[in-house]
């Protein structure tokens, strides 16, 4: 059973608050810690099966290890805390260190271990129980403790007296922080995020819209406060080990940073690229951006999945034919038979090339997916054309369509008459009648497939 550590701070009024609602919305166990110091944790503290909460004299960001004080060994540590800011009513969360100089609590250059998995959910359970008028956002990692003995993250009220005092607020605080009962603090998947303001909406986003979570974050004023990132190589590092990350989002331009990061071995990757992988294993990415191309220059996944791709070429012809009749049936009928697939047009239309399960060739002249694909762009094909043959070398497809040029021979000038001609409506020009029977040739595409 995983256990959950909550600290109080009697100097924080909105703590006070919301942990007076944390013991009204539980059936608590009172207990009694003679060894250590009120101030400190000791004297009186409560108890859930799974949940410990005890109450310190100092500000939250004074305190050095702070885990040690209770008697669980818990896998996460909620600081319930205020927010100070001109932000209004606001309900957030973050992770604590300071990228440069400790002016507020914490060592110099120093992060405590983040919770990614455990601050999505508070950011979650913030949207269900935030009264009316309240936001909810994330923040970048700022002040301390940097040393707080397990996985930790702030959840606060804010923005001023006015909702530290708030019973609806605190109440909100208090149930969202019971929400991380039995949390994991770390995901499979989570990344550190780098640049932007101390408000960090796309990381936010990211959170809130993908797979991922997002560890520590440094903001624009954090890492200029950090200094030249050669020299600060051990904080940067951290800010991973902590995160649980090997993977950078970065907001912004940061050529020094993102050499030096790329130097210590993470990866820097777009918004776009973690939208696009997901939940995929990082191996099969791989794979398909090292014989295929990269996410950023287009290439997209399928719903196939394998460690080991190789690279073949669609009739392009076919696939533009097919495009214009149903652009997304077409995506659909390549993705469901291809580990990923290239774009154009900036994603929104297939390209000709696709990856594939090496698996799959079985040594036929036209591999299983491949064929299936063809198979199934001649079905759609029917749609726009009368007959429709899958020979061996090419789609064959047979219309019966009007002709501009027989419309031209039999005087039709161009214009509203030719498209009244091509819907099927006769005409008349200079008193003769023209039914558009009499445009309309019999038409035959071939569209390789070899």
């Amino acid at each position: 059973m995983s256990e959950l550590a909550i600290v109080e701070s009697r100097a924080d009024n909105a703590s006070v608050h919301v942990c007076d609602h944390l013991r009204e919305l539980a059936d608590w166990t009172e207990r009694t810690d003679d060894e250590r110091p009120d101030a400190d944790g000791g004297g009186t503290y409560y108890r859930l099966d799974d949940v410990e909460l005890r109450s310190f004299e100092d500000f939250h960001l004074e305190l050095e290890r702070p885990v040690d004080a209770f008697d669980c060994d818990p896998d996460l540590l909620v600081f319930a805390s205020r927010h100070s800011g001109e932000t209004g009513p606001l309900l957030t969360g973050h992770f604590t260190g300071n990228f440069g100089p400790a002016e507020f609590g914490g060592e110099d250059h120093a992060v405590a271990a983040a919770a990614p998995n455990a601050l999505a959910e508070l950011l979650g359970a913030f949207d269900e129980y935030a009264p009316e008028g309240y936001d909810v956002g994330m923040e970048c990692t700022h002040h301390g403790p940097t040393d707080v003995g397990c996985p930790s993250l702030f959840a606060e009220l804010g923005s001023d007296e006015e909702q530290w005092d708030d019973p609806a607020g605190a109440e909100a605080v208090a149930r969202a922080i019971l929400e991380l009962r039995g949390v994991e603090p770390t995901r499979k998947k989570q990344v550190v995020g780098v640049g932007g303001n101390h408000y960090v909406p796309r990381f936010e986003r990211v959170v809130r819209e993908t797979s991922w979570a997002v560890g520590h974050v440094a903001s624009k004023w954090a890492l200029e406060a950090m200094g030249h990132p050669d020299a600060h190589h051990e904080v940067l590092d951290a800010a991973f080990e902590e995160s649980s990350a090997d993977i950078a989002l970065v907001d912004g331009e940061w050529p020094v940073l993102e050499e030096t990061l790329s130097e210590l071995g993470y990866r820097l990757v777009s918004e776009t690229w973690l939208r696009e992988v997901g939940e995929r294993p990082l191996a099969a990415v791989d794979a398909v951006e090292s014989e295929l191309g990269a996410v950023d220059d287009g290439v997209r996944f399928g719903e196939c999945e394998a460690t080991s791709v190789v690279v073949l070429a669609l009739p392009a012809e076919l696939v533009d034919t097919a495009t214009g009749i149903d652009s997304g049936r077409v995506r659909d009928i390549v993705a469901s038979h291809a580990v990923a697939f290239a774009t154009e047009n900036s994603g929104s239309r297939v390209g000709a090339r696709i990856a594939v399960p090496e698996s799959d060739l079985d040594g036929d002249t036209r591999p299983a997916p491949k064929a299936a694909i063809v198979d199934e762009l001649a079905t759609l094909l029917e749609e726009k054309y009368d007959a429709v043959e899958v020979g061996e070398d090419a789609v064959v497809a047979e219309r019966t369509g009007f002709d501009p040029a027989l419309a031209k021979e039999a005087g039709v000038p161009e214009g509203p008459k030719f498209g009244a001609l091509a819907n099927g409506e006769g005409v008349t020009v200079d008193g003769d009648s023209i039914s558009p029977e009499t445009v309309r040739r019999r038409q035959t595409d071939r569209f390789p497939i070899e």
